[in-house]
């Protein structure tokens, strides 16, 4: 019988639990279709309003100061292995190992105290600052149902009250028919159950809203004097948890400073005592220094050795019959045309002659009496990197200034930097001088392009360094 008991209870919450969320339904759907109003308290909406963005900006801060942790875990891991790979290279007769254990180990002592009291002084405050939230949440959710019951309620008891009892009562037809076939001495006393049932309804409607509007006022009263509080106090937290953070950090970053200094101190002793071993750091060459500097030019794709203008030395010995002259070495570019030395030296030629014929005379005088071995000086026009300087071509008005000759690309040139021209297999490329010499770097030429002169004839934009290597002279 008592089970049998119990289950009827249970049946009959479930049922009456069903039957508000009914009622609470069809009210929702009266109010946002205009054909209920609703009671509204703009007060409150605004705590509503600030609890969520409480709730949001600590779940935030929360979920940062996790991650903050995470990241302090991880460099005491990362500083911990450091610390070992330290004491596992210093050698055991080097001065100052026992220093160097020493300070290894508190320095992941520090890290773990630091850690530790991060968690005791942060994130445990954090977690019961948050742990009330839940359970207001869920009061606030509860109001709303109450406040939707309240104006069920009032709805309803209103409606008694301005209805007529014809229109009111489910049961009114039928009585009216009962009534009609009742004897005339009955008539009245059915007249008064109606009365007395209609009664009834109001005052159980009354009865429900009293109850309602009571619940309802007790859980807002309660929210209304707590959200306002507890919106007050997210101040005074956020003060306490960073300045516990801030603090925490200054007395772990001055002990950690002190251990770095004794660190310091034990490895300049050790520095000290080898200090002709010491290790030079030399610094790397900048890549915006002008020019190509520290680069040699690309091998062309077919593998050919690469050229450079180096300054070579030629000594032509003349026929026993040839003219003497005093002997030297004269610097030839490897890319100077071969007509170009012939008249070169044919030039040459003729000047040691002259003098030859001077020399032939004061012997004759008496001045010598003997020859020397004849030697030859070949001389030869100015060059820039294996190229003749000045000439005719240079002074084309047709030329970009300064002009000194023409190349042909033999193979592709990808630019590895904004200075350098894109050349293709075919490209013809005016050489043109550096303006400043000293930028100048083995193996390569300033030039444009033909066809970009010839289209914007301005050097500014479309002039540009190349491997001379990659060309073959064409003029």
């Amino acid at each position: 019988m008592a089970e049998l008991g119990g289950k009827g209870v249970t049946a009959g919450k479930i049922a009456s639990n069903v039957q508000k969320k009914l009622t609470r339904a069809q009210e929702k759907v009266l109010q946002k279709l205009g054909k209920a109003d609703e009671t509204k308290d703009e007060q409150f909406e605004q705590c509503v309003q600030n609890f969520n963005k409480q709730l949001s900006e600590g779940t935030r801060l929360q979920k940062d100061l996790r991650t903050y942790l995470a990241s302090v875990k991880a460099m005491h891991e990362a500083s911990k292995k450091l610390t070992e790979c330290l004491q596992e290279v210093y050698e055991p007769d080097w001065p100052g190992r026992d220093d160097t254990n020493k300070i290894a180990e508190n320095n992941d002592l520090l890290w773990t105290d630091f850690h530790q009291k991060l968690v005791d002084q942060a994130l445990l405050t954090m977690d019961t600052y948050l742990g009330q939230f839940p359970d207001i949440k869920s009061r606030i959710a509860k109001r709303g149902r109450k406040l939707v019951d309240y104006d069920s309620a009032r709805h309803h008891f209103e409606a008694l009250q301005t209805a007529k009892k014809k229109d009111e009562t489910k049961i009114a037809k039928p009585v009216s028919l009962l009534e009609k076939a009742a004897p005339q001495w009955c008539q009245g006393k059915l007249q008064a159950h109606l009365v007395a049932q209609t009664n009834l309804l109001r005052n159980q409607a009354e009865e429900e809203l009293v109850k309602a509007q009571k619940v309802f006022e007790e859980m807002n009263v309660d929210l209304q004097e707590e959200l306002p509080s507890l919106w007050n106090s997210r101040v005074g937290f956020y003060v306490n948890t960073f300045q516990s953070i801030a603090g925490l950090e200054e007395n772990f970053h001055k002990e950690m400073s002190k251990l770095n200094q004794n660190l310091h101190d034990v490895l300049l002793g050790l520095d000290k005592q080898y200090s002709g071993n010491a290790f030079p750091v030399k610094a790397q060459p900048s890549d915006s220094t002008p020019g190509k500097a520290n680069k040699s030019p690309s091998p062309p794709p077919d593998g050919s050795p690469i050229t450079s203008p180096e300054t070579k030395t030629v000594n032509h010995e003349l026929e026993p019959s040839s003219l003497e002259a005093p002997g030297a070495s004269i610097p030839k570019s490897p890319s100077q045309p071969a007509e170009a030395a012939h008249a070169g030296a044919e030039a040459a030629g003729s000047e040691v002659a002259a003098g030859a014929e001077a020399s032939k005379t004061e012997a004759d005088s008496g001045s010598a009496s003997s020859s020397l071995p004849a030697v030859v000086v070949e001389t030869f026009p100015a060059t820039v990197n294996g190229t003749v300087e000045g000439g005719a071509s240079s002074e084309r008005a047709d030329m970009p200034p300064g002009f000194l000759f023409k190349v042909q690309a033999m193979h592709d040139y990808t630019a590895t930097d904004s200075d350098e021209l894109q050349l293709k297999a075919g490209d013809v490329v005016l050489v043109i001088p550096f303006e400043n010499p000293e930028d100048q770097d083995e193996g390569w030429l300033m030039g444009v392009k033909e066809s970009d002169w010839i289209q914007h004839k301005e050097l500014d934009q479309c002039r540009g360094v190349f491997p001379e290597n990659f060309t073959e002279r064409v003029q």
